[in-house]
């Protein structure tokens, strides 16, 4: 029981550390989706546009109405640009985002299942070599 509880223990700590690295990453991630998906970079150029761009969520793309046109803006305000897209880019990004989730959640699973595969009571688990407890 004491074997499992500390493998237990140890995969925790690894979903935690992984967790902790995609989050760090995700803004990049987020950016680098929404230029796959066909978004442009803009540079606001008046102080309309600058102080619009401050006002918008880092990190989530926000609908925008103007002109009466729809529009998706993810803001970078640290580097003073946004990615805008409209409905279609918007459509595609979602599906990218999705299809990365997936494939993310299959790495992960593919990960545990190779740790469970590598047979670690062979080895007497954490408490010593060969069943030996010390």
């Amino acid at each position: 029981m004491k074997t499992f509880i500390h493998a237990l223990k140890f995969l925790l700590a690894l979903a935690l550390l992984a967790l902790a690295a995609g989050c760090a990453s995700s803004s990049k991630g987020t950016q680098d989706l929404a230029i796959a998906a066909g978004f442009k970079v803009i540079t606001p150029v008046n102080p309309e546009q600058k102080a619009l761009l401050q006002t918008l969520p880092e990190g989530k793309i926000t609908q925008i109405t103007h002109d009466g046109k729809l529009y998706y803006v993810l803001p970078d305000a640290p580097n003073n640009q946004a990615y805008v897209g409209g409905p279609n880019e918007y459509q595609v990004y979602q599906q990218m985002r999705v299809a990365k989730q997936i494939s993310d959640n299959n790495l992960a699973a593919a990960q545990m299942n190779q740790m469970n595969a590598m047979n670690w009571g062979m080895w007497g688990g954490w408490g010593g070599v060969g069943g030996f407890r010390y």
